[in-house]
């Protein structure tokens, strides 16, 4: 088995397994626990607690004291053994502390996937830049296959929808153990510091003004992304509410709908190889911006009937708003950071996008919401949510260009070339 299809195995996996139960969880909360909505948001904000803290413990970990691909197999098992014990769960308030402590085990796979996949690739003297990509579109596909196969065998109310994920889960951390090793490299260096021996070695990054910046912005279009995740489906829900729409297929399968998003992932990263040698990774963030402000804009215009095609768009730029910047980034981090912190080096990209972004783009966001767009009726002005999302985003487009002042055009290729 050569190391490309092993690690589409890996990734396919990966997200296969949060395709499982991520989009379908607000169904099993509300119509299976019957549970309020209040209670209900909290459980977004997991993700983002967790990131902020764990990719960069781990990232520590796996550059210091343990193999990466070892630790992540760990993970996984951890992540199995928390999903199985979710249907368990008979109150709210427990279930947050066990979806916590899933997305603590689960969020810091996330970049441990890439320092893995890294570092096998360019054992073998693989181009990581050519090559990646295309593996990490199996695993949009993972999570594609994951929803699909919970919506169609009607578990997005069970609690089979978390067996499934652990078992997938268990499945991937045995398989992680086989993985190519990918030890520590931070023990080889010579510095001997009290930052070096704990492993902090990262954080000096902060100190470079293009990374601090970098990190920045990472933060802010994390926002974006919270913002998108949390509220894309439940406004296509709430249209329902509306008669002359309530019976549009758009409404009826919801989930489907929103699904395309995930399909567009996969055309988006074939393309990232092309446009980041084209362009370089200063233009490529900022067409992700720029897609956001789209992918929000067009929301804000768009309805399930004669303007369904702007909600399908909507979804089909949702590839390069997302994949632009995650993958484009984490390649800028792989290519720029010094090779004996690259496992800690992703977990901070990690935390500032998945766990500080999301964070406060969950607690802003749904303050501004209820302050500026909530109605008497409890009812949203979501084509006001969404402009404002998508002045946001359109804010971020403009200043990035002139703040973000690093020479890409040519050394980002020659780094990843001869890395």
């Amino acid at each position: 088995m050569n190391i490309k299809f092993r690690l589409i195995l890996m990734n396919f996996m990966q997200f296969f397994i949060w395709g499982a139960w991520l989009l379908t969880i607000g169904a099993y909360w509300f119509q299976n626990k019957q549970w309020s909505g209040a209670q209900f948001g909290a459980i977004f904000s997991t993700m983002g607690i967790a990131s902020i803290f764990m990719p960069t413990i781990t990232g520590i970990i796996a550059d210091r004291f343990m193999n990466a691909e070892k630790l992540y197999g760990i993970m996984h098992i951890l992540g199995a053994l928390t999903l199985f014990s979710l249907p368990l769960v008979t109150d709210p308030s427990t279930f947050f502390w066990v979806i916590l402590l899933n997305m603590m085990f689960y969020m810091p796979t996330l970049s441990l996937s890439i320092t893995v996949a890294y570092s096998a690739l360019k054992s073998q003297n693989i181009d990581v830049v050519k090559e990646y990509p295309p593996i990490r579109t199996w695993g949009t596909v993972g999570f594609i296959v994951a929803l699909w196969a919970v919506s169609l065998t009607h578990n997005e109310t069970s609690a089979n929808q978390f067996y499934i994920a652990s078992a997938i889960s268990l499945a991937l951390g045995i398989y992680s153990f086989s993985l190519p090793k990918c030890p520590p490299l931070l023990n080889k260096a010579n510095n001997k510091s009290f930052s070096s021996r704990l492993g902090l070695n990262a954080f000096a990054l902060f100190k470079t003004p293009r990374f601090a910046i970098f990190f920045a912005f990472s933060l802010l279009l994390g926002a974006a992304l919270q913002l998108t995740n949390a509220y894309g489906d439940t406004y296509i829900h709430d249209f329902k509410n509306v008669p002359e729409y309530k019976d549009s297929l758009a409404v009826k399968y919801p989930a489907i709908i929103m699904s395309i998003s995930q399909i567009s992932e996969t055309l988006f990263i074939l393309a990232i190889p092309f446009f980041l040698r084209k362009f370089g990774i200063k233009y490529v963030m900022l067409f992700s911006m720029l897609a956001w402000v789209l992918r929000f804009g067009l929301f804000a215009f768009g309805d399930p009937a004669g303007g369904l095609w702007m909600i399908i768009l909507s979804c089909i730029v949702y590839g390069m708003a997302f994949d632009f910047f995650n993958i484009s980034g984490s390649l800028f981090v792989e290519t720029q950071a010094a090779p004996e912190i690259r496992g800690s080096a992703q977990g901070l990209f990690m935390m500032m996008v998945n766990g500080f972004g999301a964070f406060f783009g969950s607690i802003i966001s749904g303050a501004v919401i209820q302050q500026f767009f909530t109605m008497p009726d409890q009812s949203k002005n979501w084509h006001g949510i969404w402009l404002t999302f998508a002045g946001y985003a359109l804010v971020i487009a403009i200043i990035f260009p002139f703040v973000f002042r690093y020479k890409h055009n040519a050394a980002l290729k020659h780094a990843i070339q001869h890395a």
